[in-house]
């Protein structure tokens, strides 16, 4: 079965490429009777930019989008799964937990938080669940998710979030080490100042307490803190990949194999790596796929590259989630 589990439908922050980015995506979809780079052309493509400010992400128009792009590709099933920090009540959440400080980093995470933090969290489930009917006729399910930040000590606030909505799919997912957003291009100097190994270590001791946290049905993108090429030898993280594949067993939880890293970032590489996916098979954990996509042109990306890596690895099944009930489908079915 073809199924992408971790799509977004926005996030910011609002800059001109941003604003380029959005353009591209609709123009992927809606065909202008003006020749391009025309004044015409430039005040059609200005209109429907109006309208997609207008309207914002939660609306019908924006997220037909990306149903056309899954009935195209013959997904199956679609979780959204937007950001927690895109929602104004969890801002509190990460204020306490990532660095915020008056100094470069500080000032740099600050003024991230505050362009990405819009929308609200009871809007979105709203818009979701209204929509699910429009997919189901098109014999596509739409399943409800929500990726959120894992911090220690944060299971206070995750876990009545986790139960006050009625998710498909929760996903737990580490982009901070030590307050520090290692997969912001801005800051990634601090790779350059860090000891690779110890980092490595502590980063998937963080990863591991959310395994064990019990409040995630998928822990995203297990090595994402390659990001920018900074690893040292896999064989040296060897095991450290098997600690994180038995607490996945022992706790019952799944992961993906997530394209995301691959078109997005310097990296070039999804995650898990291939070594990581063929430890993760051999401790048999269930495993979804997904495109970490933030663009509806972007749904789906490489899913069938992540399918065919699934099938070397030797993974015949894939995980599917509905009312956080897991389900193994065939890959191939």
């Amino acid at each position: 079965m073809k199924v992408d589990y971790h799509v977004h439908l926005e996030e910011g922050p609002y800059s001109l490429r941003w604003w380029n980015r959005t353009a591209e995506a609709l123009l992927a979809f809606r065909q202008s009777p003006y020749d391009r780079h025309t004044l015409e052309w430039m005040e059609q493509v200005a209109a429907w930019m109006a309208q997609r400010l207008n309207r914002g992400a939660f609306s019908p128009e924006w997220l037909d989008l990306y149903r056309k792009r899954a009935k195209q590709l013959g997904l199956r099933e679609v979780g959204i799964v937007d950001h927690l920090y895109r929602f104004r009540e969890f801002k509190p959440y990460f204020e306490q937990h990532i660095h915020l400080g008056n100094d470069q980093l500080g000032r740099l995470q600050r003024t991230w938080l505050d362009q990405v933090c819009t929308a609200s969290i009871d809007e979105f489930v709203s818009f979701i669940r209204s929509q699910q009917p429009v997919w189901e006729a098109e014999g596509i399910a739409l399943r409800l998710g929500i990726e959120a930040d894992y911090f220690v000590g944060g299971e206070a606030v995750l876990a009545p979030m986790v139960a006050s909505y009625p998710w498909d799919h929760v996903i737990g997912s580490i982009h901070f080490s030590d307050g520090w957003g290692f997969d912001n291009p801005d800051a990634q100097e601090r790779f350059g100042q860090t000891d690779l190994p110890a980092l490595y270590e502590k980063t998937f001791g963080v990863v591991e307490r959310a395994i064990r946290s019990g409040l995630f049905d998928i822990v995203a993108h297990l090595d994402n803190l390659k990001v920018f090429g900074h690893r040292p030898p896999e064989e040296e993280l060897l095991p450290l990949y098997q600690r994180i594949a038995r607490a996945l067993r022992e706790h019952r939880i799944a992961t993906e194999i997530n394209t995301g890293l691959y078109y997005r970032y310097p990296v070039r590489e999804m995650c898990p790596s291939r070594h990581f996916l063929q430890v993760l098979h051999e401790h048999e954990v269930p495993i979804t796929t997904s495109s970490d996509s933030h663009f509806p042109d972007h749904l789906g990306s490489h899913l069938e590259g992540a399918r065919e890596l699934l099938r070397m690895a030797g993974y015949r099944e894939i995980a599917t989630f509905e009312r956080r009930e897991r389900k193994m489908v065939s890959l191939d079915e």
